[in-house]
């Protein structure tokens, strides 16, 4: 079974991107971020030819999450992250596929850091920990998936020296993501690939597809219950250099 994730950058303006990779990589979940759709204006026609059944959480411009299965609906579980009733962003949305609890999430960028937007990251994030916790203790199998704009380590990074005071590199934001590995989750990629350097962001600016320039912010972690079934997991890099593209690749794993 097939588990990927896939900031979309724009699902409509990125859809012949998007269903081009649905029919070679052939996926049986996919988590999309970055929709940057309102609610009824989700591709569900085109998602549906395509083979898919699909649920999705829409915002206008901006944020905007979903959930993909093929040849079937995800059973949806959970619209919005809990903590917070005040916070309206469209960031995260839950669904069952197959016996799997899939949370698709899209965590805040959090730039200029320090700041409001920076401060809002960091509690988006400790909602998510504690979020998190409930779910580990549901013994069952979970998959957290989507672009948690974080980097973990120096070798999620082309050039960590640049990163130093970046939200998305700060010790605070890294140490959160830590924190949800120290509970249990699994770093699907890092399981399989633990000295490797592998990206799944390249910008748009200073040429950084063609040098290589990259970041690994979009994840996949896995419950105890789910994690030992891991087979393969990595990246479909040659995505971000079609035409018209996003900035981010899909990640994906497979489970036994």
């Amino acid at each position: 079974m097939k588990i990927a994730t896939f900031n979309v950058n724009g699902v409509n303006g990125r859809l012949p991107v998007l269903l081009r990779w649905l029919a070679e990589a052939k996926p049986e979940v996919v988590c999309l971020q970055e929709l940057k759709a309102m609610q009824d204006k989700f591709p569900k026609d085109a998602i549906h030819s395509a083979g898919y059944g699909a649920i999705w959480h829409g915002q206008k411009s901006w944020n905007g999450v979903a959930i993909l299965a093929r040849g079937k609906i995800p059973i949806e579980a959970r619209r919005g992250l809990p903590g917070d009733p005040d916070d309206v962003h469209s960031r995260y949305i839950e669904a069952v596929v197959d016996g799997i609890l899939i949370g698709c999430l899209y965590l805040p960028n959090g730039n200029p850091a320090p700041g409001p937007k920076f401060d809002y990251k960091l509690a988006w994030f400790k909602r998510l920990n504690a979020y998190a916790a409930e779910l580990l203790a549901l013994g069952v199998p979970v998959v957290l998936a989507g672009d948690f704009n974080v980097m973990p380590s120096d070798l999620d990074v082309y050039k960590p020296e640049r990163w130093r005071d970046d939200a998305l590199f700060r010790p605070e934001v890294r140490d959160a993501f830590h924190r949800l590995i120290a509970r249990g989750w699994v770093d699907a990629l890092r399981l399989l690939h633990p000295k490797e350097p592998i990206y799944s962001f390249w910008d748009y600016f200073r040429n950084a597809w063609s040098r290589n320039a990259g970041l690994r912010i979009d994840h996949l972690l896995l419950s105890p219950a789910i994690a030992d079934r891991l087979v393969a997991a990595n990246v479909d890099r040659e995505v971000r250099g079609w035409d018209k593209a996003s900035d981010h690749a899909p990640v994906w794993i497979e489970i036994d």
